[in-house]
């Protein structure tokens, strides 16, 4: 290392005629006999000393701080988990938000209103709140870089995981010829996930070799490794926001297979999409709907179906009305709409290990609802509904939407801890 100095700072021409003269060299052995840790240099490398001199500084705490809050879906997706999530950002002000899946699930805010494809949904919420984008995401270019012109993201704010997979038009092309029979959105999500499985060898896999985002030229500015930007974010006593896609009835392993995403959407699925240990969380935020839907056509299964004129009957909101509503962000198809499935929503409180839960939809228990501003204005369906929920799911129900308002979100009496 000595003989690598430039010329202008050797004094010496060699180390050994260094230790001779120099005061600080002739004794760099007597430092071994008042180190607290001598570290061999030679077996190293500089990233695996920097760890061993961390710990020896007690700078890895052995407490580990639960800081991180966990949002999923409880049914089949579409619970409205965007105007929740930018709620709570703005509430609860998180300093990181971060999200895990891909362009195949579309996250619709109110305020201020835009529909998020790839990028949390709080990102306009909570303007102080760091972005990250996680290793499991897949992601779409041209959405994704839409996105940051949009929401006009700087290379300091946002962070994109080097590891996340590339959606190329091959992917797209395989799953409009494939995957209508399910109800698929068709976004290339599910092959571009296969090809970062297949395509580990280097070799082309249905159609394309394997791009990860760090081979992305306009994402080179916001590359980083989202781990150690969690872990800056863990030492310095932040909160983060995980949110999650879709829902838990979509899960690759646990919905009902063949109709199912191409992911893990449990809320253990996404922290291990975004690389964050189960010792992290603090709570577990499940977004459930009054009335679960589908995509529509041939989706998957659901429990008694039932039809817009027959929530519109219910609840006296014109089903006109409805029919604008139940459209797909993603698939711009009209929805499929069932009755509430008690154990649909009971094993999805179970597997997620949730402790809270919003409510939304609270309007097509009666449009009265919209009125409400406390859970005590709710009309005595609702309330009582919510009653059931908790029992059913062991769980509280600590927020409630009313509607897609600015002001739709209105808390439960009991406060988070």
């Amino acid at each position: 290392r000595y003989l690598a100095r430039k010329a202008e700072i050797r004094d010496f021409n060699s180390y050994d005629e260094a230790r001779e003269h120099g005061a600080t060299e002739s004794k760099i052995e007597t430092l071994a006999e008042v180190a607290n840790v001598v570290l061999e240099t030679h077996r190293s490398s500089p990233r695996s000393l920097l760890a061993q001199a961390t710990a020896g500084l007690g700078l890895f705490p052995r407490e580990v701080a639960r800081c991180v809050d966990v949002l999923v879906g409880a049914q089949y997706g579409s619970e409205g988990k965007g105007n929740i999530c930018a709620y709570l950002a703005k509430r609860e002000k998180y300093d990181v938000l971060m999200r895990v899946g891909g362009p195949n699930a579309g996250h619709k805010v109110a305020d201020p209103k835009y529909d998020y494809i790839q990028l949390p949904s709080g990102t306009q919420s909570n303007l102080e709140a760091k972005i990250l984008i996680g290793a499991g995401a897949t992601l779409s270019v041209k959405q994704v870089l839409k996105e940051i012109s949009d929401l006009k993201l700087t290379e300091d704010r946002l962070s994109i995981d080097p590891q996340a997979i590339i959606i190329e038009d091959s992917d797209i092309e395989q799953e409009a010829g494939t995957l209508e029979v399910i109800g698929s959105t068709k976004k290339g999500v599910g092959v571009a996930t296969a090809r970062k499985i297949l395509g580990r060898d280097g070799n082309k896999y249905l159609g394309s070799k394997v791009r990860l985002a760090k081979n992305i030229a306009e994402f080179r500015p916001f590359i980083r490794d989202t781990k150690v930007e969690l872990e800056k974010a863990y030492a310095a006593g932040k909160s983060v926001l995980l949110e999650g896609t879709q829902g838990t009835d979509l899960s690759l392993h646990h919905g009902e297979y063949p109709f199912v995403t191409s992911r893990e959407t449990t809320a253990s699925g996404c922290l291990a999409d975004a690389g964050i240990a189960p010792t992290r969380v603090r709570q577990v935020i499940m977004v459930m709907r009054t009335y679960p839907i589908r995509v529509g056509g041939t989706s998957g299964p659901m429990m008694h179906e039932i039809t817009v004129e027959d929530i519109a009957a219910r609840s006296d909101i014109p089903a006109a009305d409805l029919h604008k509503i139940e459209v797909g962000t993603v698939s711009g198809k009209e929805r499929r709409i069932a009755e509430f499935d008690w154990e649909q929503v009971r094993r999805a409180a179970s597997i997620n290990g949730v402790t809270d839960i919003a409510l939304t939809f609270a309007d097509y228990l009666g449009i009265d609802n919209r009125k409400a501003e406390t859970f005590e204005e709710l009309n005595a369906t609702t309330r009582n509904f919510i009653e059931r929920v908790e029992k059913v799911t062991n769980a509280r129900v600590s927020l409630i939407s009313k509607d897609f308002g600015k002001d739709a979100v209105i808390i439960d009496r009991r406060q988070w801890d």
